[in-house]
C-alpha cells in the first residue's frame, strides 16, 4: 500500500494549513463567541481551490481528488471548526451537481460554488420530524403550469440563510424512498423563506436555520437527476459527506491533542510537569494512537473513492471511528486542563463543543453501525 502524498496533495494541504494558520485561528474564537458568519473568509478560501476540490478544472475546481479534500479538511478544521463543515457541504454540493446535473445546471451553478461568487452552497434534506430516517420526509412537490411547488419545511441546514443554490428533497410519489425527487432552490426562490439561526452548543460560527416552502414555486428545469430518483442521490451524496465530516472531526482532534501535550508540558502539579504523570501520558498515548487510526481509517474511504471503487462502508467506518474517536480525545484534553479547560480563556472547551455534533450530522453514530452490519451481512 502507498502511503506516500503526490505532490498535488501536499500542496493542496500545505496551502489549506498555511491560509487556517493565518487566517481563520486568530479570529476563530471571537467569532465563535459571537456567531459570527465568516463571508470574506470563505471567499478566500474558494480563491484557493478550496470550494471545489474535487470539481473537475472543466466546471471550475481543482480536481485534485478526493484525498487532497480530506487532508484539506482536517487542517481547515485544526483551526476552526465551524468554517470546516461550510467548507465540507459546499464542496458536497458542488460534487452532488457535477455527478447528478445537467449541463445547463452544471454551467449555471458550479463555477459559481468553486469561484466563491455563491458563498456557499446547502443540503436540505432532514425535517423537523425526520432525521436519520429520511425516507419519511413530508415535504411535497407537485407539478403546476409547467413547473414545481413545493410545501414543507427543512430543518438544520447548514449555510441555510447564505446559500447560493440549495438541493432540496421532496416526494413527488407515494410513500417511501422511491416517491423522492431532489431539486436545485436559488435565494430567489418565490415562496421559500428562511427561518431563525440556530443557537447551537458549539460551531457557532456556522450557520444552521430551517427552510420553509409555502407554496414555492421552481421551474421544470430545477429537477435534479429523474424524478422519483432522489432519494439515491441523498444517500451517494452522504456517503462521500461522511469522508468530509470525519476529516473534520480529526481535524479538531489534533488541535485538542496538541494544545493537550502544550499544557501537560507546561502546568507543574507535585513537583513535577503534568507530562511526567503517568496517568497524563496514557492519556496522550490513548489519544495520539485514535487519532492515527481515524486518519488513516479517513484517508482509505477518500482513497477508494477517488479511485471509484466501493466505499460505502469504509465511509461509515472512517465516520463513527473518527467522530467518536474525536470525542474522547478532546473530553480528554479537556480534563487535562482541569478548572481551565471550563473556561474560555483556553480553546479545549470550543475544541469540546465543537465535536460533539460530528457523531450526529451526516449519519448518526447509529445509522453508521447499521450500513456497516448490513454490508457485513450481505457479504
Amino acid at each position: 500500500m502507498e502511503f506516500e502524498l503526490s505532490e498535488t496533495q501536499q500542496l493542496i494541504r500545505q496551502t489549506a494549513r498555511d491560509f487556517a494558520i493565518k487566517e481563520l485561528l486568530p479570529g476563530a474564537a471571537e467569532r465563535e463567541r459571537e456567531g459570527v458568519f465568516p463571508k470574506e473568509l470563505l471567499a478566500k478560501m474558494a480563491g484557493l481551490g478550496l470550494m471545489g476540490i474535487n470539481v473537475p478544472e472543466s466546471r471550475g475546481g481543482v480536481e485534485a481528488g478526493v484525498v487532497a479534500y480530506a487532508l484539506a479538511m482536517m487542517e481547515i478544521a485544526r483551526c476552526c471548526g465551524s468554517t470546516a463543515v461550510t467548507m465540507s457541504v459546499t464542496n458536497m454540493v458542488a460534487e452532488i451537481l457535477c455527478k447528478f446535473g445537467r449541463e445547463d445546471q452544471i454551467d449555471q451553478h458550479v463555477p459559481r460554488i468553486c469561484s466563491g461568487e455563491y458563498t456557499a452552497g446547502a443540503f436540505a434534506l432532514s425535517e423537523p420530524g425526520c432525521g436519520s430516517d429520511a425516507a419519511a420526509l413530508k415535504t411535497s412537490a407537485r407539478r403546476k403550469n409547467g413547473g414545481w411547488v413545493l410545501n414543507g419545511t427543512k430543518q438544520f441546514i447548514t449555510s441555510g440563510a447564505y446559500s447560493g443554490v440549495t438541493v432540496v428533497w421532496a416526494r413527488t410519489g407515494g410513500s417511501g424512498s422511491r416517491g423522492i425527487s431532489a431539486f436545485l432552490a436559488t435565494p430567489d426562490t418565490a415562496g421559500l423563506s428562511v427561518g431563525a439561526e440556530e443557537r447551537k452548543m458549539g460551531l457557532r460560527a456556522s450557520n444552521t436555520v430551517s427552510l420553509v416552502f409555502e407554496d414555492a414555486e421552481l421551474p421544470e428545469d430545477a429537477l435534479l437527476g429523474e424524478e422519483g430518483r432522489g432519494f439515491p442521490i441523498a444517500m451517494e451524496a452522504l456517503d462521500g459527506g461522511r469522508i468530509g465530516v470525519s476529516s473534520q472531526a480529526i481535524g479538531i482532534a489534533q488541535a485538542a491533542l496538541e494544545a493537550a501535550v502544550e499544557y501537560a508540558k507546561e502546568r507543574k502539579t507535585f513537583g513535577k510537569r503534568l507530562a511526567d504523570h503517568q496517568a497524563i501520558q496514557w492519556m496522550l498515548a490513548d489519544s495520539a494512537t485514535e487519532l492515527e487510526a481515524a486518519r488513516l481509517l479517513t484517508l482509505q474511504a477518500a482513497h477508494l473513492k477517488e479511485t471509484g471503487r466501493p466505499f460505502t462502508r469504509q465511509a461509515s467506518m472512517a465516520k463513527v471511528f473518527s467522530t467518536e474517536a474525536a470525542n474522547r480525545i478532546c473530553a480528554r484534553a479537556f480534563q487535562i486542563h482541569g478548572g481551565y479547560g471550563y473556561v474560555e480563556d483556553y480553546p479545549v472547551e470550543r475544541y469540546l463543543r465543537d465535536s460533539r455534533v460530528t457523531t450526529i450530522y451526516e449519519g448518526t453514530s447509529e445509522i453508521q453501525r447499521l450500513v456497516i452490519a448490513r454490508q457485513l451481512l450481505q457479504d
